[in-house]
């Protein structure tokens, strides 16, 4: 397999230089500070979990490419082969934390409200689980060892 990854990179299949535009990641700003999101989620969890948690992400994501641009560059393809992992979970996680702090909002700034009865989502919740109390109860039971 490698000897077939190294054929396409030596014969152009694959360009030399992928990343050749690569600006490193960076951890986005919140819309609202750690904070605001209390009594729901407390400050310290919300800050541990971003400017830890998904900063691990944002660090090893631009590490793996960094390294895998040295490797590039080496022609070493067991190593660039080596990289991918790295560089799919850690973007993976750092896009996925990205979504999930904008899904989130303070009650001043329009969270923490249930959508009205007429919506979508109330109307599926109704329909599957008869109301949003056996929702989070049914969601608290399943994952509860989690």
């Amino acid at each position: 397999m490698l000897k077939v990854f190294k054929n396409q990179v030596k014969f152009g299949m694959i360009p030399k230089n992928n990343f050749s535009s690569f600006q490193p990641a960076k951890l986005p700003d919140l819309e609202y500070d750690y904070g605001e999101l209390e009594p729901v989620i407390c400050h310290e969890i919300m800050q541990l979990h971003h400017s830890k948690h998904h900063n691990t992400y944002v660090t090893n994501f631009n590490k793996a490419v960094e390294e895998f641009l040295d490797a590039q560059s080496k022609g070493d393809t067991t190593k660039i082969a080596q990289l991918q992992g790295a560089i799919k979970f850690n973007g993976g996680g750092h896009i996925n934390h990205s979504i999930f702090w904008t899904n989130l909002a303070p009650i001043k700034k329009g969270g923490g409200v249930l959508p009205g009865n007429d919506s979508k989502l109330t109307q599926q919740v109704l329909r599957d689980f008869g109301s949003y109390e056996n929702l989070i109860s049914e969601l608290t039971k399943k994952t509860v060892g989690v």
